[in-house]
Formats: structure tokens, sequence, C-alpha cells
């Protein structure tokens, strides 16, 4: 599933492309995604000016001129693609499932295969208590994200740290890739207790967290799957991994020696150096 890194890089994709821009068409090509379409769906976009794009979570917000607001969520396998209409050499996959035709005379093509991603209507004062929304912890990009804010969040969890990483109410975006990365910088085992992450090892983690989303966000996200940027093109912080599906290598750590390992947690697969991370 995209990430933070992924979703916010597709987010600037399709604000640098739209922003300012009106749908003049809007075609779906089936009744649902994970959800069925709001009502009103083309009705509601068609003939509107995007005015921004922004990321929440793992979540896409965009808001439309007048009270129209749109939530979109990538699922496992979805992605935007953005191109000049029309493009005869381009015909519409089997899996463009949502397709937005432009002012300027973009196409843009929402593709999903597994259909776990959605697209929702709301109305724009209503966005931060959305139910798909209201429940979200902070940014980890954000000034409000620190040590201290994290371990406030970790307190009383008798559960796995890293399982509490993927706990969208604990830290806003943060997936299995990245709370395996973020660990490791910090030295923290994946295995250790959430509520015992404080003090100075609450301060590494939410350092770490910050500082290898924004690494992968520079990288334009992490390409394993299905992944790609609005133009195509891949992401390339896979490239970068320290531990996440090194599964046998050796650790990166200076003077370190181990040898990253494998264990299941919460139904993910999580890697680790048992050497240095405690």
């Amino acid at each position: 599933m995209p990430e933070l890194p992924e979703v916010e890089t597709v987010c600037r994709g399709l604000a640098d492309a739209l922003i300012g821009d009106r749908f003049t068409r809007v075609t779906l090509r089936r009744a649902n995604l994970r959800f069925p379409f709001s009502d009103g769906f083309i009705e509601t976009l068609t003939g509107r000016r995007v005015e921004t794009i922004h990321r929440r979570a793992k979540y896409i917000l965009m808001q439309m001129e007048g009270e129209a607001a749109l939530i979109g969520h990538l699922g496992m396998s979805g992605s935007f693609r953005i191109e000049k209409s029309p493009i005869p050499e381009h015909p519409l996959d089997r899996h463009d499932h949502v397709v937005f035709e432009t002012e300027r005379g973009l196409r843009i093509r929402y593709h999903d295969p597994r259909r776990f991603g959605f697209m929702l209507l709301t109305e724009r004062a209503l966005l931060e208590t959305h139910p798909q929304l209201i429940n979200i912890g902070p940014e980890p990009l954000g000034n409000e994200f620190n040590g201290p804010a994290l371990a406030e969040r970790l307190a009383g969890r008798k559960t796995p740290i890293k399982t509490a990483l993927l706990d969208q109410r604990v830290v806003a975006g943060v997936g299995n890739i990245y709370a395996c990365e973020a660990l490791h910088r910090s030295g923290i085992s994946p295995k250790r207790l959430a509520a015992n992450v404080t003090g100075a090892r609450a301060d590494r983690l939410a350092a770490a967290i910050r500082q290898v989303l924004e690494e992968a966000i520079a990288s334009g996200g992490s390409t394993l799957r299905n992944y790609s940027h609005t133009s195509g093109e891949l992401g390339y912080f896979q490239h970068r991994f320290e531990v996440y599906d090194r599964e046998g290598a050796a650790c990166t750590t200076p003077d370190c020696n181990g040898v990253i390992g494998r264990i299941p947690q919460a139904g993910r697969s999580t890697f680790f150096c048992p050497k240095c991370q405690r």
C-alpha cells in the first residue's frame, strides 16, 4: 500500500497540474471502487475549478470552488496518470475506473486493478470531522510532532512499537516500510513495548520517522509493485532501504556486523537487526 511519501508525491503531481484548472468531463467506468461513488459525483465535479490539493495521512484531499471536496485513497494498487488529451496512442485500460478531463486539455486516469482505493464527496467545512479523517493522529512532518508528542500517543499501549506505529491514531501516514526503516535508524527493537518508548528513545524515533519520510519524498517514494508518479515515473527510495525486504543481508549500521532478520507482526513482515536494535 502506498504510504505517506508516495501519497505526498502523488498530491504534488496532481496539484502542479490541476490547481486552477476546471473539470469539463468526469467519467465513471464502474459503479464503485472499495465503496460506491457518492450520489451526484459526476454532476458535482463537472464544471468545478480545483482550488487546493493536499495530503492528510494517506488521503488525497481535493477542494473545489464552492463547497465541494473530494477525499481520495489509493488503496493497495491505485494510481493517477496525467496526460494531454486526447491521446489515441494511450487507450483506456480496463482498470482505468475514473477519468477526468479538464479545461486545459488534460486527461487524468485513475487506475486501480485491485479496487481497494476510493473517492468520496463531502463538503469542505466537514473535511476535518469526516469519519475517514477525524481520528487520525498528528502529521509526522508537522511542527507538532516530536518525541514528547509521540510518547504521549504511545502511553499505556501494550502492543509492540512497530504495531503501534501502524495505527494511524498514533501517527499519520506511517506504514510498514517506513516504520521498519525508522525503528532501525533509531536503534529501537520492533518488539519493544510501545509504552516503554519514552524520553530519549521517543526523541530518536520521532526524529528518525521525520528523516526517513523526508528522504523518501525527495526520492519520489518507493516503488515495489504498483506505485508510480502521476507522470508514470517510478520512485527510487527502495534502493536506499536499510532493513526492509533485506532479510539475510548485512546490517548497514557501522560496527554492528549484524544480519537483518524478519518476523511477523500484526499480519505484516517486520525487518530489523536483532543486534543493534534494542
